[in-house]
Formats: C-alpha cells, sequence, structure tokens
C-alpha cells in the first residue's frame, strides 16, 4: 500500500485532465465486479473532492508498484516495463496477498508481511478477507486529512489487533516489532536486538494510566496528545503507510 500512497501523494499536484478522461473514469467506476458507492457519497463522507476521488480510484485499481518506486527513488529503471511489477484488482477490491506483494516492493531490505497483514486488517472493517475501495478511501481520509483525534482513533484500531476494545502490551509489541522488521536491519543508526521491547515498555508504561495491564481508546488518545515524544513516534506509522 506504500505504492499506492506514492500515487495520491500526485494529488496535490496534478492537473484538471481533459473531460475524455474524465468520462473513461466514470465507465471504470461502473464496469468492475464490485462497484463503488456513487462518487457524490463519498464526496460527502470524505475529505477528498470527486476529482481526487477518481484519481484514488484508478490508483486503486492498477497500481505500477515498479514505475512508481522509480519515481520515489529519483531514477528510472529499464526493467519497469515488466508487467510482472503491476499489481493489478479489476474486481474492485483488493486481497491480503496483493497488500503484502504491494509492501514488499517497498520495503526490500525488511520483511513487510506482518506489518502489511495488520495494516490489511485495520482497513479491512468487514473482516471478510477484501478491501474494498470505500473502505480504502475511508481510512486514507481519516489518515491523511483527518483531525488529530480521529488519526489517533484510527491508529489504536490497528494496535487492537483482537477487536476487545483494549491494547494489551502483546499486541502493542506485535505491531511495533513488525515495523522493526519491516524498516530492515540497514536503518541508521543501527537498532539494538532490543529496541522494539524498550519502546513498548515506555509507551506502555506511559499510556497504562491506572495499571490495569491495558490501555483504553482514551488513555491511548489522552497519552498520546499529552506525549510530545509518543507523538513524534507515532509519526512513524505514517511514515510506513
Amino acid at each position: 500500500m506504500g505504492a499506492v500512497m506514492g500515487t495520491f501523494s500526485s494529488l496535490q499536484t496534478k492537473q484538471r485532465r481533459p473531460s475524455k478522461d474524465k468520462i473513461e473514469d466514470e465507465l471504470e467506476m461502473t464496469t468492475v465486479c464490485h462497484r463503488p458507492e456513487g462518487l457524490e457519497q463519498l464526496e460527502a463522507q470524505t475529505n477528498f473532492t470527486k476529482r481526487e476521488l477518481q484519481v484514488l480510484y484508478r490508483g486503486f485499481k492498477n497500481v505500477d508498484v515498479c514505475r512508481i518506486s522509480s519515481e520515489l527513488e529519483g531514477e528510472t529503471r529499464p526493467n519497469c516495463t515488466n508487467s510482472s511489477s503491476k499489481e493489478e484488482c479489476p474486481s474492485g477490491v483488493v486481497n491480503e496477498e496483493t497488500f503484502k506483494q504491494i509492501y514488499a516492493q517497498f520495503f526490500p531490505h525488511g520483511d513487510a508481511s506482518m506489518y502489511a497483514h495488520y495494516l490489511f486488517n485495520a482497513f479491512d472493517t468487514a473482516q471478510n478477507g477484501s478491501v474494498k475501495f470505500e473502505d480504502f478511501v475511508m481510512a486514507l481520509s481519516i489518515l491523511l486529512r483527518g483531525t488529530v483525534h480521529e488519526k489517533l482513533r484510527w491508529t489504536f484500531n490497528l494496535y487492537d489487533i483482537n477487536k476487545d476494545g483494549y491494547i494489551n502490551k502483546e499486541e502493542m509489541m506485535d505491531i511495533v516489532k513488525a515495523i522493526y522488521d519491516m524498516m530492515g536491519k540497514y536503518t541508521y543508526p543501527v537498532l539494538k536486538e532490543d529496541a522494539p521491547r524498550q519502546h513498548v515498555e515506555v509507551f506502555f508504561q506511559k499510556m497504562d494510566k491506572n495499571k490495569d495491564g491495558v490501555v483504553t481508546l482514551d488513555e491511548f488518545i489522552e497519552s498520546c496528545q499529552e506525549d510530545d515524544n509518543i507523538m513524534r513516534s507515532l509519526q512513524l506509522f505514517e511514515n510506513v503507510m
């Protein structure tokens, strides 16, 4: 999904295209196996314009991982014409395997599979093994343009792996370790082996205010907002989206 995020960064600078492309976009929206909600409805439910939603949908359906990766790195790769670099979801939904393959392209020095798994589950609000365009764009709207409170609520949901309304230390450890594994061993400065556990111990001690062994949504939001160090650390999540 990092590849998709790379595509969507162009939303801020993309120029209006001819009406022919607009018509083609509308046709795309009605010919897939899964038909998204109407653009007007999604525009009302998100912080995106109708035109931005059209661009997002094109990127969601057809993500050329190799091309976008090259653009992010400021280089051109001769093998980017290989069709195997393209992840497609013509059915209008993305499954977990495709999600993992996209993330693997952007973190070649680490293992992104577990983080992609947890992130996919957070996007898969229906818990049916697939992410529809509506699910994706609603979450993206929060992560890119939501309030601090909305972003923290969504992040809490990511850490709450078993969806019981609480974050325990094991869940926090699983997410943090997945992020460290994804970043790989070539970070600078080099991270110590016990860095994830130390990270979690500090976070959890501050967040679990009543010391009952779990962190509630209210504790999570309050702790994050009152601690600049925690807020800066949580920005790592945004960087690996």
